[in-house]
């Protein structure tokens, strides 16, 4: 993570989270990046000392709402189900309108979990106009976005325990 990106996404409040579980949904398009963006997740949950993760893989971004809805049905009353899920991909731009109608529909997806579901959807979907544009954001100028995305997991985790104390 970029030092800047550090000051703004801090570690405040998110020690002694070690019970945590988070759930890791990401895509097979884009494997490349996308699975630099799992492993800065993995890296920065075992940073924390977090050690109950999952992870579920699906074609494309497209298909990331709806495998992050079905984990969450699928694990109710099992006690597998994640205090967060995070949701990773990388959607770049091409010659064609896809890139737009992809980005519009998983960003509105993951923003309906937001609102549906008990617990936080993040949101780890890259939106580029190119592959240097990715990669920046894997540990470059931009930060790691996948150590971002798990960090702020382990804050909403930590927001929702704190609510539910009140």
């Amino acid at each position: 993570m970029s030092e800047h990106n550090k000051s703004l996404l801090n570690d405040a409040g998110i020690l002694n989270l070690e019970d945590a579980s988070v759930v890791m949904v990401y895509t097979e398009w884009n494997d490349a990046i996308v699975n630099e963006l799992v492993a800065g997740c993995e890296k920065a949950l075992d940073q924390y000392h977090v050690s109950k993760s999952e992870k579920i893989i699906v074609p494309g971004a497209f298909e990331l709402p709806y495998a992050c809805k079905q984990y969450w049905e699928n694990t109710k009353g099992t006690g597998k189900q994640p205090g967060a899920i995070i949701a990773f991909g990388c959607v770049i731009r091409g010659e064609t309108p896809h890139f737009d109608y992809v980005c519009k529909a998983v960003t509105e997806g993951i923003l309906q979990l937001n609102l549906q579901l008990p617990v936080p959807v993040i949101f780890g979907i890259l939106t580029v106009d190119n592959e240097q544009q990715a990669l920046d954001r894997l540990g470059g100028a931009h930060g790691h976005k996948g150590e971002e995305a798990a960090i702020t997991a382990l804050k909403m985790i930590a927001l929702q325990r704190k609510l539910a104390k009140s």
